[in-house]
């Protein structure tokens, strides 16, 4: 991903979330599905604060299918200690990104009781996976042997309203590298926000990927309208999904064209595509998309 990235192409990612079980298969198995389709899949870390494999380890599955892993840590589950030891093995795994959040809130979680660790914020991890690489030093002030040399990725949530640029200048300032945006529906509203972003110097200081669902259903597009933060879909577009005889068909034709639009928007990296564990529908965006074959 760095080297799409540094050479001024469109990135194309995608997620995979670890099972809640100790079987590889099922990592293995999506991986291999997105072989020569993306340039990095996300591990997901214990996604809204419900336990699962780890992501760490997670990243040797995918490392071996043959696709970059990048691996997602939340400062909520660990502290500095566990955050370095966990940047550590995932570069020893084969993960070359790492993707730095807070984490969903534990009460939303299927571990209400847990406590949340919160040593580190986010600015923080960004701040000692850069440490790591550049000066090869912990926190702690030790060298490293070989340390790991992490693409930074962070998240960001254009459209949420209000929205506040400082949170994600924050981000930049500790070291980040590369922004995956919230689900976007509403390439118009993403396209004023970039024009707002512009002046600030994005563009110029990290990679930015906008996140792109495709729509499965009219009870899906409503439940991320309403639920989700930062996520508008429009009108028209549920309407169009729920009056088709294949509401997956046309979520994907939708997606397509939002693909389009996007890599209209100047400053625009790429699109990281999370397509719920629908592999043939990523590939179909991809190839339809234009995207297909991805850069050797």
């Amino acid at each position: 991903m760095a080297r799409v990235l540094a050479a001024g192409g469109f990135a194309v990612t995608s997620e995979i979330v670890p099972p809640r079980g100790a079987s590889s298969s099922s990592i293995t198995a999506h991986a291999r599905g997105l072989v020569g389709y993306v340039d990095a899949v996300n591990l997901t870390d214990n996604p809204t604060a419900s336990a699962h494999m780890s992501p760490v380890a997670g990243a040797r599955f995918v490392h071996e299918a043959g696709v970059e892993p990048t691996v997602q840590l939340t400062v909520r589950d660990r502290n500095r200690l566990a955050l370095t030891a966990d940047l550590l093995g995932a570069w020893a795994l084969g993960a070359r990104n790492v993707f730095c959040l807070s984490g969903d809130p534990v009460r939303i979680g299927d571990h209400t009781e847990a406590t949340t660790v919160g040593d580190l914020d986010v600015q923080g991890v960004i701040a000692l996976a850069r440490r790591m690489r550049e000066e090869g030093t912990t926190l702690a002030g030790k060298e490293i042997d070989d340390p790991p040399r992490f693409l930074i990725g962070v998240a960001d949530v254009p459209l949420a309203d209000p929205y506040d640029p400082a949170k994600l200048e924050a981000k930049l300032d500790a070291g980040a590298d590369f922004v995956m945006t919230q689900i976007t529906y509403d390439v118009d509203r993403l396209a004023v926000w970039a024009d707002a972003m512009r002046p600030r110097g994005l563009f110029e200081r990290a990679h930015v990927l906008v996140g792109i669902t495709p729509l499965r259903s009219a009870k899906q597009a409503r439940f991320m309208d309403e639920k989700l933060p930062g996520v508008s879909v429009p009108p028209p577009m549920i309407a169009e999904v729920e009056g088709a005889d294949d509401g997956p068909a046309v979520g994907l034709a939708q997606a397509i064209d939002l693909v389009a639009a996007i890599r209209a928007i100047d400053g625009i990296s790429g699109v990281h595509v999370m397509a719920m564990g629908h592999d043939d529908t990523t590939r179909a965006l991809v190839e339809a998309a234009g995207l297909f074959p991805r850069p050797v």
